[in-house]
């Protein structure tokens, strides 16, 4: 279990702040049970209420963004389900997929519900052996969507307990020291509700992917 260290601030301002999740830790405690989630730290750590306007799964890192009123959270999750929200992932994957593509297949929106439409853009930026360095884009906000999809392609995720391939995560453990799954919310783009202006926020990779990276010869742009 991760210790309740803070989290690295990326934006803050009077109606919003996005942290650095790490990659293990969950966002809220009702998607868990674990007595340690983001939401609980951050309140702590900031000394008042948040308001999730997102989800990142447990194992995945990067950018997360909270409202402090639950009107801004209203706002921007309007914003997430009209598409007007942009989140862009880095993903390791099986396999060489094409230069690019769209991944139009139903899954489900929530545990044991039925199957919605889902749609994920991707595209490659680099290679390493039989793996592929991927920008990932999601048009819509399902349960583990990006890992779904890039398994229905046949392309699973490096470190997927759930839809990967355990004889490449031991390899990937053993060889490059990837103790975690290989995704990461890289940039996030949304209107601020406060100016209308359009504001992206990004975090480079951590060092529990950095450094498997860097010993794959995989540079992020």
């Amino acid at each position: 279990m991760p210790n309740a260290e803070p989290f690295p601030l990326l934006y803050r301002d009077d109606l919003l702040v996005a942290v650095s999740k790490p990659s293990g830790i969950a966002v809220h405690r009702g998607w868990s049970r674990e007595r340690i989630v983001v939401l609980t730290v951050l309140r702590d750590q900031l000394g008042r209420r948040l308001f999730p306007v997102h989800r990142l799964d447990r194992g995945t890192s990067g950018v997360l963004l909270f409202a402090l009123d639950p009107a801004t959270a209203r706002g921007l999750q309007e914003q997430l389900a009209a598409g007007r929200m942009s989140k862009r992932y880095l993903a390791l994957v099986r396999g060489i997929t094409a230069d690019e593509g769209l991944i139009d297949h139903p899954v489900p929106r929530s545990p044991g519900g039925p199957r919605v439409p889902a749609v994920t853009a991707y595209r490659r930026l680099a290679t390493f052996e039989r793996y592929s360095l991927l920008e990932v884009v999601p048009q819509t906000g399902r349960l583990h969507q990006i890992r779904r999809h890039l398994a229905h392609l046949s392309h699973p995720l490096v470190g997927d307990v759930n839809y990967g391939r355990g004889d490449i995560n031991r390899k990937y453990r053993a060889e490059y020291a990837l103790h975690r799954l290989a995704l990461h919310a890289w940039k996030l783009a949304f209107d601020d509700p406060w100016s209308g202006t359009r504001l992206t926020i990004q975090v480079d990779l951590p060092p529990d992917l950095s450094a498997p990276f860097a010993s794959l010869g995989l540079a992020v742009p």
